[in-house]
């Protein structure tokens, strides 16, 4: 099947049912400072969701233009994506779950005909504040036929509310087996073949100040399936990049460089997502072009990664023009602004080509400058960067074929500043469980404390934290240990972290100097970040941490914690996925 073939369907289906087909909005949120970009179908929606009238009715269907910086690092494996298109339908207090549960079903299953025994549930499970799992959708589920072992109740099969206060409520996801093997009977959510293609989220409740649920006057239904993932199941394809949204930009790039994709996946996947996404930006509204803050920061930051790909594949050719003639070409159709704003986008691309080039010739003869008087170090190769643009791998690179070793503990400490300059400026503060100051984003920002003092007490002192990401359902924490935990270990961790949950554990925080947080033993990744006066967060005598906060005010606030999985990030670098039930 092909994404056109795809997207038609979806809108037919659901025009069929008596929705409006509404196009797409603006990567550019509209009276949203807390944002960078659109990063979910619904979010343009939000006022409509809330209550206001639609001017299309209650029923509607789209699919989505999307832009999220969040896994932006981790673009270049088979599924991530900074760009991506969302197919999503809503009911503004007309239709509820019901129908909601048998559309999915019926337009998964006869219209575009997949295995009915390939899917698998999970429903909402009941949490601290909703104690009754969703047995409504749990029946409409049976009554199409899934199995009840295929049905799984977790307690974060939550949406919301959109910051502290708001519409909120449980949501069902769709589940599909990819593995070559048959589906086992049972569904289990830590085996990776089964994927998730399609979430029904069902706004059925508000959240008071005070914390409390009541139910809605005018309840929502909120779908979102991701086109890239869905198409390349309807494909049975294990690669989002093979599927025909991504082939002719595959071939272009290959003939332009000799190279083959097979032999190059990850910096061919990377160029692809990036010369989309930086196409897209760049035909929005024309109000967006590479600068050195907020969104024309993220949109300097992946051009010039593609320069630097082309470079390290040895491409000599420029190849922006190229394939971002291909993706306009491509998607013209279904989004006219990539015709409308051709030379636009073209321009712009080639503006910061010869920016960046210049950049890099700089670079090169402060390097040179560096090498000639004997003063490179991990500090310097950074400044190089922050200075002068200069990639910090290409550094590396070239003092290696000098035969210099940079220092990693320096470089990695300026890096890391960095890093978070940059989460700061590209991650934006959308209230939807992407980055925000919930309450449960507060306890899980308060658990990574937690956590990362029981990994040091467990496995050492050498364990630093290398990277966060939290939202509403759960924290991901990357680490610095070499091996593998064992069970064993990843249980001491767990028993030590629910301990100190269960002593009650006061959460309190001081106002100093970065000085007087080392004399007290406090643990701090990127002190160069920190302006004079910083807060050191206490949880009770057990972790000291140099922190902005959010955090809850006692660890009894936190429920029970579950590491869900611990995986390989990078060289040296472990990642835990952790959940509060």
């Amino acid at each position: 099947m092909t994404n056109t073939e795809l997207r038609n369907k979806f809108l037919k289906y659901f025009e069929n049912k008596d929705h409006k087909i509404i196009s797409s909005a603006s990567l550019i949120p509209e009276n949203d400072p807390t944002v960078l970009f659109t990063t979910a179908g619904m979010q343009p929606l939000i006022p409509y969701l809330r209550g206001k009238k639609h001017s299309d009715g209650k029923r509607l269907v789209n699919v989505q233009k999307c832009w999220r910086t969040n896994d932006i690092d981790e673009v270049g494996d088979k599924t991530h994506h900074t760009f991506f298109e969302m197919l999503g339908n809503w009911s503004l207090g007309d239709y509820w779950k019901k129908e909601a549960i048998e559309y999915s079903w019926e337009f998964l299953i006869k219209e575009l005909g997949l295995n009915k025994d390939k899917i698998a549930i999970s429903i909402f499970g009941g949490n601290n504040d909703i104690k009754e799992y969703d047995k409504e959708s749990e029946e409409y589920w049976l009554n199409l036929g899934i199995a009840k072992e295929r049905i799984l109740k977790l307690s974060d099969n939550w949406w919301g509310p959109a910051g502290e206060t708001g519409p909120c409520g449980p949501d069902t996801e769709i589940f599909y087996w990819t593995g070559e093997e048959a589906a086992p009977k049972s569904f289990s959510a830590e085996d990776d073949n089964w994927v998730e293609i399609w979430n029904n989220v069902f706004m059925e409740y508000n959240k008071d100040k005070e914390g409390q649920y009541t139910e809605l006057e005018q309840k929502n239904i909120d779908t979102g399936m991701g086109l890239e993932r869905t198409l390349a199941i309807l494909n049975n394809l294990d690669d989002n990049y093979l599927t025909d949204l991504f082939k002719p930009i595959i071939e272009k790039l290959e003939s332009i460089s000799n190279l083959k994709y097979e032999d190059n996946k990850k910096e061919f996947r990377i160029i692809l997502d990036h010369i989309r996404s930086a196409t897209f930006l760049l035909a929005d509204n024309n109000s967006i072009v590479p600068t050195n803050t907020g969104q024309g920061y993220v949109l300097r930051r992946i051009i010039r990664r593609i320069i630097r790909l082309s470079k390290k594949l040895n491409i000599t050719e420029s190849i922006l023009i190229s394939l971002a003639n291909i993706i306009i070409d491509k998607y013209q159709e279904e989004y006219s602004e990539l015709k409308d704003n051709k030379d636009f986008i073209i321009s712009e691309l080639e503006k910061e080509e010869a920016k960046f080039k210049k950049t890099l010739d700089k670079g090169l003869k402060e390097f040179n400058k560096l090498i000639e008087s004997n003063t490179l170090n991990g500090k310097e190769a950074f400044n190089l960067f922050a200075s002068h643009g200069f990639p910090l791998e290409m550094t590396l690179e070239l003092a290696l074929e000098k035969n210099i070793k940079l220092s990693e503990e320096e470089y990695r400490k300026e890096f890391k500043k960095h890093q978070e300059l940059s989460r700061t400026a590209s991650a934006g503060m959308f209230k939807g469980g992407l980055a925000d100051d919930s309450i449960m984003s507060k306890k899980y920002h308060t658990t990574t404390h937690l956590l990362h003092q029981a990994l040091r007490s467990v496995l050492g002192d050498h364990v630093e934290q290398r990277g966060s990401n939290i939202n509403e359902k759960r924290l991901r924490f990357d680490f610095s240990h070499s091996d593998k935990m064992s069970l064993e270990e990843i249980k001491k961790v767990e028993d030590l972290v629910n301990d100190k949950i269960k002593e009650e554990l006061d959460v309190s925080f001081k106002e100093m100097n970065v000085a007087e947080a080392k004399e007290l033993g406090a643990i701090g990744l990127f002190d160069n970040k920190y302006d004079q006066r910083i807060k050191v967060y206490t949880v009770g005598n057990f972790s000291k941490e140099i922190c902005g906060g959010p955090h809850i005010e006692n660890t009894k606030e936190l429920g029970v914690f579950k590491i869900k999985k611990e995986s390989s990030s990078a060289a040296g670098i472990r990642r835990i996925k952790a959940i509060l039930e």
